[in-house]
């Protein structure tokens, strides 16, 4: 099932924040990439965000205009999925965390890639075990959990599922580094590492502003003059996307069962509301292009 890193081709699938910035790294490595979505408006908006997150790179000498036209050029995009994953030998699921839809990609994935194609889902907290049970050879199936902004973070969480093999894990490994990105191998429980330990401290965070501890402002405050965290809690819930969070706490609360996993009444009430951060332009903060002051929502001061 190995296959060296100059042969691979690889499809993404999903053109929002998390696929346009995977597509955009595996491209920029050299890497022949396709990006597939549904809507042919996400592609486009992917595909001008990755421009634009290239244009800045240029603009801060980290690349040359070749690179960028080079990189530009790696990527196609489609709305085919069945013709996009044919003749891929690692395609890598960035669509919307719910379980039900990764289920419905990720058995389409099983029809229409060959036998001995590598798949892999950047989910963030959905059993690797559960994904790869729609698939006839699971042990090809594989969490690879980027962060976001991809282009910028180091790390990728690489999640074992029950039956993932090592020669996948290896090559999975191996590509990683090829991206100047840092691997970490991660067993296949709720949450994995980074968001059974990140989610509840964003959830806790919501519960001590829900119960009147302190503001929005103060809360952010304290864990970034006393603990060095870059973006507060609350900021980062934002970041992330509200309704990510929500998705990620009941993941958590399903997979152990445990009341401190519950998801605070506040978030769940300013997703039904609508004010899911960065992505909707309210959430914790507003958000106003051209403005990079932040500004507590309204309702929460």
């Amino acid at each position: 099932m190995s296959v060296s890193i100059q042969e691979q081709n690889i499809a993404v699938i999903g053109a929002g924040t998390m696929g346009n910035g995977i597509a955009h790294v595996f491209a920029q490595f050299g890497y022949s990439v396709t990006m597939i979505d549904i809507s042919p408006d996400a592609l486009n908006k992917g595909l001008s965000t990755i421009t634009k997150n290239l244009d800045r790179m240029v603009s801060k000498e980290r690349i040359t205009i070749t690179e960028k036209e080079d990189t530009l050029s790696r990527i196609q995009i489609s709305s085919d999925l069945p013709s996009a994953v044919k003749n891929a030998t690692i395609v890598i699921e960035a669509a919307t965390e719910n379980v039900d839809l990764k289920l419905k990609i990720f058995k389409a994935l099983n029809e229409s890639c060959s036998a001995d194609a590598i798949l892999a889902t950047n989910t963030s907290s959905i059993s690797i075990t559960k994904i790869a049970s729609v698939v006839d050879n699971p042990e090809r199936v594989i969490g690879m959990h980027f962060m976001n902004p991809v282009p910028v973070m180091k790390l990728v969480e690489i999640i074992r599922g029950y039956s993932t093999s090592d020669a996948v894990t290896e090559t999975v490994t191996t590509l990683s580094q090829s991206l100047s990105k840092i691997p970490v191998t991660v067993n296949d429980y709720p949450g994995f590492v980074a968001n059974r330990i990140l989610i509840p401290m964003i959830n806790e965070a919501i519960i001590a502003l829900w119960e009147g501890v302190a503001g929005v402002e103060e809360i952010d405050s304290v864990m970034k003059l006393g603990m060095a965290h870059p973006m507060g809690p609350l900021q980062l819930a934002d970041f992330i996307g509200l309704d990510v969070v929500l998705a990620i706490t009941r993941v958590l609360q399903d997979g152990y069962g445990q009341p401190k996993y519950a998801p605070c009444p506040l978030l769940v009430n300013m997703v039904q509301a609508g004010k899911l951060g960065v992505k909707s332009g309210e959430g914790f903060y507003l958000y106003t292009p051209g403005v990079k002051e932040l500004v507590v929502s309204p309702g929460l001061t």
